[in-house]
């Protein structure tokens, strides 16, 4: 009887070995193997790896019964924290039970009359139970077959620990695959001859062939005859154990060539002996040398002194404008109209609006990390860039825009978006250097969720030159920073342009064809709508204004503006001043200060001030934008920024929107 038995154990571990890729075969084989060798029923309870039990594998030699029993004894999804697991766990022993016994395991409407309870080891560690059941009357199991029972849990631990052996070992083999696959050097493995038997995907990128083709070819092929015999010096060195790096040019297959640099590492067989080389290959033919990278650099640095002068001299030059436009709309109204000095007025007043304009771009250029987002309707962002796409292109180039109303506003920084529109613009007049046409078009679309953008509602916008073009391999990498196919450029237009829309949650996509003309697909994020708040400010009557400006002719210009209007003014040249007289006891109703000062911030005033009036309205003015300004700003519920220049107007009604009704004069 021992050598059938010991041959069916023998038979079951075959079968175990053959299935042991797939844990449910290796149960179901366990089971029924065990029910045929010891008779009636077995199944197969094991832990996943959440350390709950999988659904139980039976198998009966009555396969009606097979499917009854296993919904009884099922414990798919419980902890091994019930008494028969804790038992099973801790003493590693099968648990035999007869008669009453069995109850806890089953019930008694199954009429179960004996059963074993066998723990499965695995790499010492307790993996779940082999459960044996029989239905006859008075049965129970012999010593013997509780053996047996121990025999086949034992084959079914092996072939357990033999499948997550295999499964450990696919995922390392796995694992070492992708990082040959995705690393961006070039992997290349040859035989001692220098034919390769491996190549991984950059490597056929680097020669210019797939990587399914590499195999078989020797490198000898792609290298001239100086660098064959560096070839088989090197091979000479690792054919020693010695590893070697050294530079050389790749032919690859349509004729190019390229500079890389090769690392190349000895790989001996179990003997000891020589069997090949392992090749890193780097491309270095794209690489900046140290010369280009200087240059770059310092224009960049160029660039960045270039904003902070343009946003200095735009700051001063909307002081003065402030003086300028203040000081004519004060004669607008105290002239008739039809009058020399009323039509005067107008054209200042004109003037100065498309000064202020001209500043408010030149700001959005020169400081555009204020990171604060505005809602910003379409055709007005269009509207207003119209004049800078005119002055970029030239006159030889014509400009057509297309947009409806009904275009759905982003949210953004106004002077990062207008720049990336420039920059797009700029590239495009660049490849029609013998004039051309740019048509720039903006629609609403809802997209589906794909693997460059969320699901949602976009604007695209649509930007066509019908300049030279770019081949495939430009376009590809047009994005990149300083990547450009002119000698004195910088290569950082496309590549900011694509870093200002992904910062806003958009994306960027270029269509090319050589001698046709270029496009750029620019799809940006709508802004949410949301209802108007019904939130309203506190309005207050104000009578005293402490106005606090350090350039003495614009703080006398805001004095005039608003004196007429009934406010008792006290006028303040230097923050400190200011911060004094309130702490001897002037009382304001409003503070209107400049942002930008010398000895202390508008903020900074206006924080000290409200130690003594903590409900102190305060109306900010500069000459930055609010996005320039950035972070040195914040605007709470009971303060606001007036940008100059300004009128008496726009002055007033901020006072308005911010305070409340002004004063009856003589009140």
């Amino acid at each position: 009887m021992a050598y059938p038995l010991r041959y069916a154990l023998a038979d079951l571990a075959l079968a175990l070995s053959r299935v042991s890729e797939n844990s449910a075969e290796v149960r179901s084989t366990a089971a029924r193997a065990a029910a045929d060798m010891i008779g009636d029923g077995a199944g197969i309870q094991l832990l996943r790896d959440d350390g709950r039990y999988d659904a139980i594998v039976y198998r009966h030699v009555d396969d009606e019964r097979s499917a009854a029993l296993s919904r009884v004894l099922d414990h798919v999804g419980q902890l091994p924290d019930d008494d028969f697991s804790t038992a099973l766990a801790a003493s590693r022993r099968p648990i035999v039970l007869v008669g009453d016994g069995v109850e806890p395991l089953a019930g008694d409407e199954h009429h179960i009359h004996a059963a074993v309870l066998v723990p499965v080891i695995v790499d010492n560690t307790y993996a779940g139970y082999m459960v044996l059941t029989r239905e006859t009357p008075g049965a129970s199991y012999s010593t013997a077959e509780v053996e047996l029972a121990r025999d086949i849990t034992g084959e079914l631990a092996l072939a357990i620990s033999s499948a997550r052996a295999l499964e450990r070992l696919r995922v390392s083999e796995e694992r070492y695959r992708r990082v040959l696959e995705t690393m961006p050097e070039g992997v290349l493995q040859l035989d001692p001859d220098g034919v390769a038997n491996y190549a991984n995907e950059p490597m056929g990128v680097v020669l210019g062939m797939p990587r399914s083709q590499l195999v078989g070819v020797s490198l000898r092929g792609f290298l001239d005859d100086q660098g064959q015999k560096e070839l088989t010096r090197r091979f000479g060195e690792c054919a020693q154990g010695r590893s070697t790096v050294g530079a050389t040019r790749l032919m690859r297959a349509d004729g190019s060539r390229r500079s890389v640099r090769m690392s190349m590492m000895p790989l001996m067989d179990d003997q000891g002996k020589f069997s090949g080389v392992v090749c890193m290959v780097t491309d270095t033919t794209d690489h900046i040398d140290a010369r280009g990278l200087k240059r770059q650099l310092d224009h960049l640095r160029r660039l960045d002194s270039l904003g902070q002068l343009i946003g200095g001299i735009s700051h001063d030059f909307n002081n003065l404008l402030t003086v300028v436009g203040g000081s004519a709309d004060m004669i607008l109204t105290s002239t008739e109209e039809g009058t020399d000095q009323h039509r005067l007025a107008q054209d200042i007043l004109e003037a100065v609006g498309t000064g202020r304009t001209l500043t408010h771009q030149l700001l959005a250029f020169g400081r555009s990390e204020g990171n604060r987002p505005e809602i910003i309707p379409i055709p007005d962002l269009l509207t207003d860039v119209q004049s800078l796409f005119s002055r970029t292109l030239g006159e030889h180039i014509g400009l057509d825009l297309a947009f409806g109303k009904d275009v759905w506003p982003v949210k953004a920084e106004r002077g990062p978006l207008e720049q990336a529109l420039v920059n797009v613009a700029a590239n495009a007049r660049d490849a029609m250097l013998h004039g051309g046409m740019l048509r720039v078009a903006a629609t609403n679309e809802v997209i589906e969720e794909s693997e460059t953008s969320p699901a949602g509602r976009v604007v695209h916008l649509v930007i066509q030159d019908t300049g030279t073009g770019m081949t495939d391999e430009v376009r590809r990498r047009a994005l990149e920073p300083f990547f450009t196919t002119r000698p004195t450029a910088a290569g950082l237009g496309l590549a900011t342009t694509a870093g200002i829309v992904q910062g806003i949650g958009g994306h960027i996509e270029l269509e090319s064809e050589p001698r046709i003309g270029t496009t750029v697909h620019l799809y940006l994020p709508a802004a949410e709508e949301k209802a108007a708040s019904s939130a309203t400010r506190q309005t207050q009557v104000i009578g005293n204004v402490l106005i606090v400006e350090d350039q003495p002719e614009v703080a006398q210009l805001v004095q005039r503006l608003i004196e007429p209007a009934g406010y008792a003014i006290t006028v303040a040249t230097d923050a400190l001043m200011a911060v004094t007289q309130v702490a001897a006891g002037a009382h304001p109703d409003l503070l209107i200060t400049d942002v930008v000062m010398p000895t202390m911030t508008g903020p900074e005033l206006a924080a000290s001030l409200r130690t003594h009036q903590p409900d102190l309205p305060v109306l900010y003015m500069s000459g930055y934008t609010a996005a320039s300004l950035g972070p040195q700003l914040h605007l709470d519920d009971n303060s606001m920024l007036i940008e100059k220049p300004f009128t008496r107007s726009t002055l007033l009604g901020a006072i308005r929107t911010l305070c409340g009704p002004q004063p009856t004069p003589g009140s």
